[in-house]
């Protein structure tokens, strides 16, 4: 089980602002707030921000990327829809996918910064 994650941001306010409408649809909320990061979860921090001002904007093949599970599709979209609106790029629209067991809903997103960032949920079939 993994603990947490830590995203790379060079704006920590502007990364806080746009994580905090992008995650809220998945039930995450700020937790903690220090000078050089910023912890978001559900309980305790999950997802930290951490500030690096002179980092260069991820490449597009870097290949990793954090899936967040959703509730519902509702928050799949509302997720999506936050980030587009908020500067975050689309890396995939809401909609079905297959994996290799089972099918699920998804969507994918770069944040301001170039993170890619999913989310998904496993409706009932």
């Amino acid at each position: 089980m993994i603990d947490h994650i830590s995203l790379a941001v060079r704006d920590l306010a502007s990364s806080a602002a746009f994580y905090e409408a992008v995650l809220a649809p998945l039930g995450y909320r700020k937790l903690v707030e220090r000078p050089a990061s910023i912890g978001f979860g559900k309980k305790y921090p999950e997802i930290w921000l951490n500030a690096r001002p002179d980092m260069a904007p991820i490449p597009e093949d870097t290949g990793a990327h954090v899936a967040l599970r959703a509730r519902d599709t509702a928050a799949v979209e509302a997720f999506h829809s936050a980030a587009l609106r908020l500067g975050g790029r689309d890396d995939g629209a809401p909609g079905p996918r297959q994996a290799a067991m089972t099918g699920y809903f998804a969507a994918f997103i770069r944040d301001p910064d170039g993170n890619r960032i999913e989310a998904a949920c496993f409706p009932a079939t």
